[in-house]
């Protein structure tokens, strides 16, 4: 694997939610704003052990998973300050990007609404007899809707080739697993369907990407849907407007300081000789010139005309 890459990857997403998050504190970002930050090593882990047929589709808590897809992050701030520039034509926002080009399909608003749209993907790839793989990231949260369920026997009773992944970055919303699952073990969910499942640690992208290709390799043979949760940890709120109030602040610390999928990269990295310090501190500088050039371009970036308003609507 690309060691340096799969680094640059990590910290893009990272410095780039880190600056989206101080540019809504500005006003320059309206509207929800969903972080990433704290859960790279599961977008990044699992996109580096894909295909460039296999398809994307996630929750309103996008922005790493478009990133990693391979899209311009010009193009990303840009759709984050609603411009024209942005890879939704600024109509989009935080919630809803897409970039059918690098086959990331959303970015949705709905609760559980990925499960089931990203099953119509692995449909479609079946009956198109594409060697493709869907993968359908959702919350814990998402796991007590009823439309995931059915996601899941319709996957199993047709051998779907999809992927489902739920990071259970510990709370949906502001209420923690032990106060709405009956079962911690967010894996075992599917085995009344038969499909096999496995439990990842998210902040660890070796484990990610040698459990996810497992994963990939198991479905890619026709063997049907597959089940994973992701353990990981955000480190913001829920959303830019969620102050947190529902967890401490030694638990957050705790997590940063122990557990921190990016240290823990680097501290492999180095441990183990595969790259300099120096190495790293040059993708830092790399990154901060990068998110620089981003925000130039986004807060550069021309307003949608308003006859965007009558395009891509069904009536």
């Amino acid at each position: 694997m690309n060691n340096l890459k799969i680094y640059k990857e990590m910290l893009l997403i990272r410095r780039f939610e880190e600056k989206s998050g101080q540019l809504y504190g500005m006003g320059l970002i309206a509207g929800f704003c969903h972080l990433y930050i704290g859960q790279e090593a599961v977008a990044v882990g699992m996109h580096n052990i894909t295909q460039k047929n296999d398809y994307t589709i996630t929750t309103y808590r996008d922005h790493g998973h478009i990133l990693v897809a391979g899209c311009d992050p010009k193009s990303v701030m840009a759709e984050l300050m609603g411009r024209e520039d942005g890879c939704s034509k600024g109509k989009g926002g935080s919630m809803h990007m897409f970039d059918l080009k690098n086959r990331f399909y959303g970015g949705h608003g709905i609760v559980g609404a990925s499960a089931s749209l990203g099953t119509g993907m692995a449909y479609a790839a079946k009956y198109k007899e594409e060697d493709s793989v869907v993968l359908a990231y959702f919350g814990d949260g998402a796991l007590n809707q009823g439309q995931v369920y059915e996601s899941f026997n319709m996957a199993a009773l047709w051998k779907l080739p999809i992927i489902y992944i739920v990071e259970n970055n510990q709370y949906s919303m502001g209420t923690s697993i032990a106060r709405h699952c009956s079962t911690k073990e967010l894996y075992k969910r599917s085995e009344s369907f038969g499909i096999p499942s496995m439990q990842i640690d998210g902040m660890n992208i070796l484990e990610v990407m040698k459990k996810g290709k497992e994963a990939v390799d198991f479905v890619r043979k026709g063997n049907g849907p597959i089940f994973l949760e992701m353990k990981t940890y955000r480190y913001r709120g829920h959303s830019m407007s969620d102050p947190g109030n529902y967890r401490s602040k030694e638990e957050v610390i705790e997590m940063r300081e122990h557990h921190d999928p990016i240290e823990f990269f680097k501290q492999y990295l180095i441990k183990n000789k595969l790259c300099s310090e120096d190495d790293l501190k040059n993708i830092e500088k790399e990154i901060k010139q990068i998110i620089e050039e981003t925000v130039y371009f986004a807060q550069n970036s021309p307003e949608p005309d308003i006859s965007e308003l009558h395009t891509e609507v069904y009536i």
